[in-house]
This record gives C-alpha cells, sequence and structure tokens, in this order.
C-alpha cells in the first residue's frame, strides 16, 4: 500500500511516500539534484513499487524547496536536516522497523556519505557520487568532466575498431586529438568534496556499498578519485564493496541497469544485520 505522508523539518512541512511492507529491515531513498521523490521516468516510484512488493517498507521524500515541500532549497549540502526529518518520519511511520538501507544517487549519494553518521542509518548504498566540486543544486545539472572522465572517454573511443578507421580515413581531427589527450593527460588534484566524503566513510560505522556506471560521466570523476589512493582508508574496510556496470546511463534506467541495480540494494537488503549497543541508545533518546 502507498501512502503519502507529511512531516515536519524545522518550520517547514515536506512531503514523503511511504510504499508499506511487513519485513524488519526498510529501504530510504533519497533523491539526488533537484529530483523529486519519484525521480527521473518515474524511476524510484518504480524501484519503492519493485522492493514493497518484496515485503521491505521503502520511504522517499522532497528535501526542502523541491517538488511538494515548503521552505528553501539550498542543495544538497545543507540537506542534513532533511534527511533527519525524513529517517524520524520513516521510523514512526513504520515502526516494525529495524534497519534502514539508505540508498542515494550522485549529490544524494554524496549527501548520505556526508551526513549518515549524525543519523539513525543501519547500512549505505552510493551510486555513481558526486565528487566534482561545483555550487549547490549543480550536480545533476552540469556534469563536467574532469580529467578523469576524459581519459576513460577517450581510452573508450581508442579501443573501438571503428575511430582507427575514422583516424585512418580523416574523419578524427588530428589536432584535435593530440589536445584532447594532453587535457586527459593531466593528473588533476582530488577535489574538495571528495576528500570529504573519504574521511566520512573511513570513519562510518556502517556496511558501504558504492555503486558505479561505468560510462557515466560522473561515475567516472568518482572513479578517479576512488582509485586516487585518498579512499584507501575506505577501501581498506572489510565492510565496504565496490561493484561496476558496464552502463552509461546515470540513473540506471534501461532495464538491463535497473535489474542490476535492484539486485544489488537486494543483496545489502538482506545481508546479515547486528546494531551497534551506541546506535541502539542513541534510538531510545
Amino acid at each position: 500500500m502507498r501512502q503519502m505522508i507529511s512531516f515536519p523539518c524545522g518550520d517547514d512541512l515536506l512531503a514523503g511516500t511511504l510504499d508499506t511492507g511487513e519485513l524488519a529491515t526498510a529501504i530510504l531513498i533519497v533523491s539526488g539534484g533537484n529530483e523529486i521523490r519519484s525521480g527521473a521516468f518515474a524511476g524510484q516510484a518504480t524501484m519503492a513499487a519493485h522492493f514493497a512488493a518484496l515485503g521491505y517498507p521503502v520511504f522517499r521524500f522532497d528535501r526542502r524547496g523541491v517538488g511538494e515541500s515548503e521552505g528553501l532549497n539550498t542543495g544538497f549540502e545543507n540537506s542534513a536536516d532533511d534527511i533527519a526529518a525524513a529517517v524520524a518520519a520513516f521510523r514512526n511511520a513504520a515502526p516494525r522497523t529495524e534497519r534502514i538501507v539508505a540508498f542515494g544517487n550522485c549529490d544524494a549519494a554524496s549527501a548520505l556519505a556526508l551526513f549518515h553518521h549524525k543519523l539513525s542509518i543501519d547500512a549505505l548504498i552510493l551510486a555513481n557520487a558526486w565528487v566534482i566540486d561545483a555550487p549547490s543544486g549543480d550536480a545533476a545539472q552540469s556534469p563536467v568532466p574532469n580529467a578523469d572522465a576524459i581519459r576513460a572517454r577517450y581510452w573508450a573511443r581508442l579501443k573501438n575498431p571503428r575511430s582507427l578507421i575514422d583516424l585512418l580515413t580523416g574523419k578524427i581531427d588530428l589536432r584535435k586529438l593530440a589536445g584532447g589527450l594532453a587535457s586527459a593527460a593531466r593528473k588533476q588534484p582530488a577535489s574538495g568534496l571528495a576528500a570529504e566524503l573519504a574521511t566520512a566513510l573511513a570513519r562510518s560505522a556502517v556496511p558501504i556499498t558504492v555503486l558505479v556506471a561505468q560510462r557515466d560521466t560522473t561515475a567516472m570523476a568518482f572513479m578517479g578519485a576512488w582509485q586516487s589512493g585518498i579512499f584507501a582508508d575506505v577501501q581498506a574496510r572489510p565492510d565496504v564493496r565496490l561493484a561496476q556496470f558496464d552502463t552509461a546511463s546515470h540513473g540506471f534506467a534501461d532495464a538491463a541497469s535497473r535489474h542490476w541495480l535492484f539486485e544489488q540494494i537486494q543483496s545489502q537488503c538482506q545481508a546479515p544485520f547486528n546494531p551497534s549497543p551506541v546506535k541502539e541508545s542513541e534510538r531510545r533518546e
């Protein structure tokens, strides 16, 4: 059953949607960019229906200033209170919930990474996390490729036999190709946001699944940061898992990508859960 819920966040009322389920593990979906809670092409609504049919309660919401929610939209960097209010509303609406697995794509993944330690969240699923330093709210709107994304794109083109034919027949401008390769060769320092995510995830107390759409520009930038060494402490943790899928779909919108994404989420939901005494005491407070 699907229910519309209003809940407070400071002086504002936020809009949420609960898909009910009987299981004790529940799924919180956090929207990326300025996307409403149904998701692009109703992708998040479809996800919620899918997992609710399997018995998982699922909650999604519009943060302040987005969709049906009141207030001022100040971007993902300032969404900690919105997510906290959504978690509280979710637990109140689904009181049998013992464990919340939180999913976010793009800057929603970044927000969860940054703020989850303040929240009653038990596991993270972070897809195509946004690591490019950009003004608030621009993440989903302006996926500016950095050197890592440029390198990945050129490498993919050079591996394509068709590109060799285009090169030999003069269809590829050699001067532009040389300039592009020179740009791709330049090493960029890790962004400030990437460093913040690395620090937050290294001190996290919950299991983390990192999902990557291999040919997505935002994901390429993330993988450049992931492989740069700043995430070394995160990668060393036994409860951190990285999974990649060969798609250019940022939102895993095609059927094959969506099937893979749902499998990854269900795998995390089915993982053993041992709540820490600290978390339980925090909840009682």
